[in-house]
């Protein structure tokens, strides 16, 4: 389970592990502790997590309830962890007074980023308010002992207000944002944005610098109805090294035929047999490769 170290202050610490009094850490899951707003965010945060289900419903309503001037100095930290930003997002994001706050934070993810356009936010990208003091980074925290906290890979706790998924996302986005995000987004974003009926969405995704070569091979195995994305592929010298994927785009209706043809003559005797005797390919394809199946066997 992957795990990130979050650096607690010891005015904070009294209230953080399994072995504090529950008394104490319900409590501050009710924000009820003199700490600066970014300390108090981060323990809520932390405390969110608490294997004590009232703990974590008491933190995560006290988190839902902060108002726009704490968030705002809150906010100020440029070095806010992602993982908290995200539960502010879920928490916040649909208010309109604070989602530009959060739309403008420098660690905002790609999730929390797509979950803001669909609100709407996405021309609002304001950096949040200066807050009278920079508030201090989370690393910098005086008298800090180093607390765990779930990591990345683990279940957000914040189940009640769940990203809509990021199929959900792509239903309502425009197709700027759409191109935006098959240009970058990860994998599943890429997954969705391929097949997009809008040929310049599914032609952004190909070109995706994340792009994998399993993708790649997956991609050109499909009944993929954009041209383009398939003239892209075969114009890339990385990805064409791979046999799986020359023999895809081999047997792909959309490769066009000189490509088909040039991949055909660098296939195994196997590959050539299995496609000569295919009848789901190209004639000429299936012609040229009993040509260079027998042309084999002769010089053998």
């Amino acid at each position: 389970m992957s795990k990130v170290t979050f650096r607690i202050s010891a005015a904070a610490a009294p209230y953080v592990g399994a072995d504090k009094p529950r008394e104490n850490r319900l409590h501050a899951a009710a924000g009820r502790v003199s700490l600066p707003p970014g300390e108090l965010v981060l323990l809520l945060y932390y405390l969110c997590h608490d294997a004590d289900q009232e703990v974590k419903q008491q933190a995560i309503a006290t988190l839902r309830s902060l108002e726009r001037p704490l968030l705002e100095q809150v906010l100020a930290d440029r070095e806010l962890h992602p993982q908290i930003l995200d539960a502010l997002v879920q928490l916040h994001g649909r208010k309109p007074e604070i989602a530009p706050l959060l739309a403008g934070h420098p660690s905002l993810t790609e999730k929390a980023s797509a979950f803001l356009r669909v609100q709407g936010t996405a021309a609002a990208a304001a950096a949040p308010a200066a807050a009278p003091q920079q508030a201090p980074s989370q690393a910098a925290v005086a008298e800090a002992e180093a607390v765990e906290a779930p990591g990345p890979d683990d279940d957000d706790p914040i189940d009640e207000e769940e990203f809509q998924s990021k199929y959900q996302m792509a239903q309502s986005m425009g197709v700027s944002d759409k191109i935006k995000m098959a240009m970058t987004g990860d994998k599943e974003w890429r997954a969705i944005l391929i097949k997009d009926n809008n040929k310049l969405v599914s032609g952004a995704a190909i070109k995706n610098p994340r792009m994998t070569e399993a993708e790649v091979l997956g991609i050109a195995k499909s009944q993929i109805q954009n041209d383009e994305i398939i003239r892209v592929i075969c114009a890339n010298k990385e990805w064409i090294k791979n046999g799986q994927i020359r023999k895809a785009l081999v047997e792909n209706h959309k490769t066009p035929l000189p490509n088909a043809l040039r991949f055909l003559g660098t296939l195994g005797e196997k590959d050539l047999a299995n496609l000569a005797k295919s009848r789901n390919i190209n004639t000429v394809i299936a012609t040229q490769a009993r040509k260079i199946l027998l042309s084999k066997k002769e010089k053998a």
